[in-house]
């Protein structure tokens, strides 16, 4: 596995639920026709349609942007690989519930795919629970196929890159999101990061939690099998090298985004989703803004860890 060694840490802003709640319900306005933005007991995600290893968002929350866009891009380093059960100690948060978004270990599955990671990482003798998924193409017919990690392999790792937020996966207060029919260009987690952007110009604040797509469906994407033979040097060549889907609610997202980068060259979103019915990947935007509905539960994040920050690094390939 990759040295995580190199480790750094910026405290975020903090603040109370109630002031998030109200700034998250005047911005989204002007994104959805229909916001209802509340602070609610987090429901419990061992229940369907979350089926996560843990009841709940809550208990030391934070997050981390691990590897990078630059690993893969120009040309991919496979030697990059991660282990959720490590980057829970760099996060000093040893146990931790982990979610978010990022890349299969090609090492192990010996293809390239997406990654959605929910993983309750061991601690004092408890084994690690992996209830992860990962969307591949398939070979047969060029569409996605989704597969829970665990049914294949038994490890907890990653490849590459990871967007995640991490938890003691404690039941408590949460901000609770609800949105119908977009009227904005701006996908919901967009309209998130920006509203705090606008709203905290001189601050950083991070949000992680998860999401679903009730009705309508989304653009996705889904990295090919195989890495890219040919350099990919800008943002066209990236797009013509990925696949892109439009699949149907309902979709369950799980999602870090930060408002403003504190100066380590951070990602500043990203969003997987997984389906019960077999489609999931990269989420980008709903295709039915006339008829989407979301449903989402979010907690802002009290520090940012940088994990094994590219050394040389570009702006390509990070939307």
């Amino acid at each position: 596995m990759t040295d995580v060694a190199k480790t750094e840490k910026a405290r975020l802003h903090f603040p109370d639920l109630e002031e998030l709640r109200a700034v998250l319900q005047t911005g989204l306005a002007d994104n959805f026709a229909e916001v209802k933005v509340s602070v609610v007991e987090c429901p419990d995600l061992t229940k369907k349609p979350f089926n996560f290893p843990v009841k709940g968002l809550c208990g030391s929350p934070r997050v981390t942007d691990v590897g990078g866009v630059p690993y893969l891009v120009p040309v991919v380093q496979k030697q990059k690989e991660y282990d959720m059960n490590a980057v829970s100690k760099e996060l000093e948060l040893p146990g931790a519930f982990i979610l978010g978004a990022g890349a299969v270990p090609s090492r192990i599955v010996g293809i390239n795919a997406e990654l959605m990671p929910l993983v309750l990482t061991e601690a004092d003798g408890r084994p690690a629970v992996n209830s992860s998924y990962f969307s591949s193409i398939n070979p047969v017919d060029g569409q996605c196929l989704q597969e829970r990690y665990s049914d294949k392999f038994s490890d907890c790792n990653f490849g590459l890159l990871g967007n995640l937020y991490a938890c003691e996966g404690r039941p408590g207060k949460v901000i609770e999101v609800r949105a119908k029919r977009r009227t904005g260009e701006r996908s919901i987690v967009t309209a998130l990061r920006k509203t705090l952007e606008v709203h905290y110009p001189d601050k950083s604040l991070a949000l992680g939690g998860t999401f679903i797509i009730q009705k309508g469906k989304a653009k996705i994407h889904i990295m090919p099998r195989e890495f890219s033979v040919c350099p990919l040097t800008c943002d066209e060549e990236v797009n013509g090298w990925l696949k892109h889907f439009e699949v149907n609610a309902p979709l369950i997202c799980q999602s870090v985004l930060v408002s403003k980068d504190p100066g380590l060259d951070l990602r500043v979103e990203h969003t997987h989703c997984f389906s019960h019915h077999g489609e999931g990947g990269h989420y980008y935007i709903d295709t039915t803004p006339d008829s989407v509905e979301y449903l989402g539960y979010f907690m802002p994040a009290e520090f940012m860890y940088r994990i094994d920050r590219p050394s040389e690094t570009h702006a390509v390939g990070r939307d």
